[in-house]
C-alpha cells in the first residue's frame, strides 16, 4: 500500500472515532467525540469536525493524502451520501463532501461499517488469505460484507453483505428497516437481551440487563440465557448459510459485542451451522471470532483511503495491498 498516511473515520451511532493510519496498518494519531446521534445533521456533522482537527494539529497532517471513511448505513458510495438508521439527522447526507470541505478537498473514500470491518480483517485479521469470505459485526446491530475471488466487494452503493437484514423467519417481527424477521432483529444485543427477559432472566443486583450480562449468565447455566443466545446462533447460522450458498464463501467471520460471547455463542452457532449449510461446497464453512477488535472500523477505512492512492478502481477493490 502507500507508504504516507492517511486519514480514517469510523462512525457510529455511539461515538465518531477518527485517526492518521499508515500504510501497515497502524494508527499514529488519533481523535474521538461521541456521537450527538438525536441532534440536528449539522450538529453530528461537528462532531466529525471537532475530530478532524484533532487530526489536522498533528504535524503528520501534511503528509496526509486521502481519508477513508466507514460509517454505519446505509451509505450510497456512488452518491457520497449517508442514511444511518441510528443518526436520524443524516438522510441522504452529503457527507463526503462536507469532509472534502475539512480536510482541503483531499480525495475521500466512502464504504460502509460492516465493508471497512471487512476489509480490516481481509488485510490484518482473521479472512487475512481467505479469497472468500463474509465477515459480520453482531452488535447492537448486525452489518457484514464480503470478499470474493480475493478483493473486497463493497457493491456499487457500499452495502454489499448487508447480512442483517437478510429475513431468516417469513413471519417474524416487523425489523426497523421494513422486512420482517431479518437476523438483526433475532441476533443484535438488545434483542438478544429482550428476549431473555420476556421470557423470565432477571438481570443481578447491578441492574444489568444488556447481552453481555445474558452472556454471563448464559455461561453459569441459566437455562433462559443459554436459549436466547442459542436462538440467536440459530439466525445467525440461517443468514451465513444462505450468504454461503449465494456466493460460496469458506470462512466467516464475527465481531462486535455479541462475538465477545464467546462459546456461549460460537457452539450453538456450529451447530446450528450444520443444519443450515447442508450443501457439499458450504460444508467446510469456517466460523471464526475476529482478531481485529474495537480498532477494526479504522483500520478498514485506512484500507480504502489506500487502495485507492495506490491506483486501485474506485472503492477498497483489494483490502491487503
Amino acid at each position: 500500500m502507500h507508504t504516507d498516511p492517511v486519514a480514517a473515520l469510523d462512525i457510529g451511532g455511539t461515538k465518531i472515532a477518527a485517526a492518521l493510519v499508515d500504510g501497515e496498518g497502524t494508527i499514529l494519531a488519533r481523535a474521538q467525540r461521541p456521537t450527538p446521534a438525536r441532534e440536528h445533521g449539522d450538529t453530528v456533522m461537528r462532531a466529525v469536525e471537532e475530530a478532524l482537527a484533532e487530526l489536522t494539529a498533528s504535524p503528520l497532517w501534511g503528509r496526509v493524502q486521502a481519508v477513508g471513511i466507514g460509517s454505519a448505513g446505509p451509505v450510497d458510495a456512488s452518491a457520497g451520501t449517508v442514511s444511518p438508521v441510528n443518526v436520524p439527522g443524516w438522510r441522504d447526507y452529503p457527507l463526503v463532501d462536507r469532509v472534502r470541505e475539512v480536510t482541503g478537498d483531499l480525495p475521500v473514500e466512502l464504504i460502509g461499517d460492516g465493508v471497512a470491518i471487512t476489509a480490516a480483517e481481509h488485510w490484518q485479521g482473521a479472512a487475512r488469505g481467505h479469497d472468500n469470505a463474509l465477515c459480520m459485526v453482531v452488535s447492537t446491530g448486525v452489518g457484514g460484507g464480503l470478499v470474493l475471488g480475493g478483493r473486497l466487494h463493497p457493491g456499487p452503493t457500499g452495502n454489499a453483505g448487508h447480512i442483517g437484514h437478510i429475513s431468516v423467519e417469513l413471519d417474524g417481527d416487523p425489523c426497523p428497516c421494513g422486512a420482517r424477521g431479518c437476523v438483526e432483529r433475532i441476533a443484535s444485543g438488545p434483542h438478544i437481551a429482550r428476549r431473555a427477559v420476556e421470557n423470565g432472566w432477571q438481570p443481578g443486583p447491578d441492574g444489568d440487563a444488556s447481552a453481555a450480562a445474558v452472556a454471563a449468565a448464559a455461561r453459569a447455566g441459566d437455562p433462559v440465557a443459554v436459549a436466547s443466545f442459542e436462538r440467536a446462533a440459530q439466525a445467525l447460522a440461517a443468514g451465513i448459510a444462505a450468504t454461503a450458498t449465494l456466493v460460496e464463501i469458506d470462512i466467516a467471520v464475527i465481531g462486535g459485542g455479541v462475538g465477545k460471547a464467546g462459546e456461549v455463542l460460537f457452539t450453538p452457532l456450529r451447530r446450528a451451522l450444520r443444519d443450515y449449510a447442508t450443501l457439499s461446497f458450504v460444508q467446510r464453512l469456517t466460523v471464526t471470532p475476529a482478531q481485529m477488535g474495537t480498532d477494526a472500523g479504522l483500520v478498514g477505512a485506512a484500507a480504502a483511503a489506500l487502495t485507492r492512492r495506490a491506483g486501485e478502481p474506485a472503492g477498497p477493490a483489494r483490502a491487503g495491498v
